[in-house]
């Protein structure tokens, strides 16, 4: 008889490394009463006229499949708004709807590249970056975001950090985790960077509308707009992160690939959805407004309780994020975050679930309820100051 050994789970899946924020959450979950700051959850209900729109969707008959690129009203409404808001200017074919901010990360960094290119991503940055460029076969450098330079890009660090086979740049503004913005200058100093060695930017923008302070520009915006692929999400801005819908835009001769890759990938957006992104996109904006406002209340509150006790933070301009110092004496960041959990029931995400250069920082998010966010920082300042 011949026997045969049990299959096994694919090597590349089975290597990916998992997100640090995801084993602090695991280990929240299991931790009765525990107040949650590790994850970008908005504490905001999704806005009533969303939902109704979904509900309203899905008894008319919209409950079959739709194009994979989008539906189109919902395609030619988000162009409106990236004229509008972002100074982007695009035919509504090249926006691609996608299953989230990720799956629009996702289909991009596929779409421009092939195995064994390498790829430059952003150190602190999320997780999520280099967890798509493993399973692509790609190879990540990473360029350092150091405290000595606000943690924004040089381009002298984006230089020593080229190869060869490096293909495309990651940026992040504003940044989860650090809540930096960068200025538009720095922006065409790296698409102009892109230009010289022939490299694709694939810009995150998720937060785009979450701007603490004035200040934000799009990638597309400030350089050229051939090269830049444009991630963007409905989930932070109209606390739809359940819903699942982002969008990608992308340089005409690229976003055919985009809607290609839909198939194999998703097929389509599910179309309740759709209709209820249509509906935050054309609806009323005040309630984003609001919740822009409070996160902006809760970063100066924050900012006031850390203060108190002598610690700091970046102060965030984008976002909603803080990015806060443990100082000079404190163990090492995911030493503190497990003991911050253990010891005062509060979660956090260490820095250096973020990258190298997060070491010595943990990241705290605002959209967390207030008096929960103000409660876990003062647990956070006894145990430091223990």
């Amino acid at each position: 008889m011949t026997l045969f050994a049990s299959p096994a789970a694919g090597r590349t899946a089975a290597a990916m490394p998992r997100s640090g924020i995801r084993e602090l959450m695991d280990l929240a979950w299991a931790t009765p009463g525990c107040i949650h700051l590790e994850v970008g959850e908005p504490s905001f209900p999704t806005p009533p006229h969303i939902v109704d729109a979904a509900a309203k969707a899905a008894r008319d008959g919209w409950t079959k499949y739709v194009p994979n690129a989008g539906i189109p009203a919902l395609r030619e409404a988000i162009a409106d708004k990236l004229a509008r808001h972002n100074g982007v200017h695009v035919d509504p074919s090249q926006v691609i709807v996608t299953a989230g901010g990720i799956q629009a990360l996702f289909a991009a960094m596929l779409a421009v590249t092939e195995p064994g290119d390498h790829v430059l991503l952003p150190d602190p940055g999320w997780p999520n970056f280099a967890m798509i460029a493993h399973l692509l076969h790609l190879s990540p450098d990473f360029y350092p975001l150091r405290a000595d330079h606000s943690f924004l890009p040089s381009i002298e660090d984006l230089e020593r950090s080229l190869t060869p086979q490096t293909r495309l740049i990651v940026v992040n503004s504003p940044s989860n985790p650090l809540g930096t913005v960068m200025p538009a200058s720095l922006l065409r100093d790296i698409v102009a960077f892109a230009e010289r060695h022939g490299l694709w930017v694939i810009s995150d923008e998720c937060y785009d509308a979450i701007t603490l302070e004035p200040g934000f520009s799009s990638v597309a915006a400030a350089g050229d707009p051939d090269r830049v692929l444009s991630c963007f999400s409905f989930s932070k801005t109209y606390a739809m992160t359940g819903w699942r819908v982002g969008y990608v835009v992308a340089p005409a001769e690229v976003a055919p690939v985009l809607q290609k890759l839909q198939e194999p990938i998703i097929a389509c957006v599910n179309a309740p959805a759709q209709m209820a992104a249509l509906a935050a996109v054309t609806g009323p904006q005040d309630l984003v407004d609001q919740m822009v406002n409070d996160y902006r209340s809760r970063r100066d509150q924050l900012q006031t309780l850390l203060g108190q006790h002598g610690i700091s933070l970046l102060r965030p301009a984008g976002a909603f994020y803080a990015w806060v110092s443990l100082g000079t004496e404190a163990p090492p960041a995911r030493e503190f975050s497990a003991r911050l959990l253990a010891e005062r029931q509060v979660a956090t995400a260490p820095g250096t679930a973020f990258g190298a250069e997060g070491e010595g920082w943990v990241r705290l998010s605002l959209a967390t309820d207030t008096e929960l966010l103000l409660e876990g920082a003062s647990r956070l300042a006894d145990l430091l100051m223990s």
